[in-house]
């Protein structure tokens, strides 16, 4: 028997299909319905990865409830500096953050903002960043661009804001300055990659 709500939803334009119907009870008895995702869309972004360095360490020394709280406090920053950069906060996973932006020069101006303003908090996080094409699948990014940014982010010491050489490619004629990192080999990613601390 269908609950008196689904039948109010159902009745409210005056007609009923058989396909609503079935819809209405299948949802009713817990029958599982299939996603609807939406078509991906390739777009060309910068992805910003950033992580707090030593933070096992910390949260060892803290215990759960004061970590919880300075993880509370780190967020609100790094909220704080996507949004005033005109960014987009993608996700987020235990430390960990990604972020998107239309121009890679606000993702350096975010990252800076960002590693300052975690000073405050006795906090050090490592940054790393690339330019590509990506999939957008509704609020998330998908991807080989992304792969790369959190592996160049890996490889980032604390402190530093690492790019791709081809972030540094779209900057050339900026303000933004660039020391030369060398090749590395980053997992899972074909060939060396040439990286550079923004400055």
């Amino acid at each position: 028997m269908q609950s008196q709500d689904a039948k109010t939803t159902l009745f409210a334009s005056g007609t009923v299909s058989e396909e609503a119907l079935t819809l209405s009870n299948n949802r009713h008895q817990g029958v599982e319905q299939p996603m609807h995702r939406p078509e991906p869309e390739q777009v060309r972004v910068t992805v910003l990865f950033g992580d707090i360095v030593g933070s096992t360490e910390r949260l060892a020394a803290m215990g759960d409830h004061q970590w919880m709280k300075v993880l509370d406090a780190y967020y609100a920053i790094i909220w704080r500096g996507v949004g005033t950069f005109q960014g987009h906060h993608v996700s987020t996973a235990g430390d960990g953050f990604l972020a998107t932006f239309d121009h890679p020069g606000q993702a350096i101006q975010c990252a800076s903002a960002i590693r300052e303003s975690l000073k405050a908090l006795g906090l050090r996080i490592r940054l790393g960043m690339h330019v590509g094409e990506c999939l957008s699948v509704g609020e998330y990014v998908r991807g080989l661009t992304v792969h790369i940014g959190a592996r160049i982010a890996a490889a980032a010491d604390a402190g530093e804001v690492l790019v791709s050489d081809a972030v540094k490619t779209h900057l050339a004629d900026s303000d933004f300055r660039f020391v030369d990192r060398g090749s590395h080999d980053l997992k899972g990613v074909p060939g060396r990659w040439r990286l550079f601390t923004a400055c």
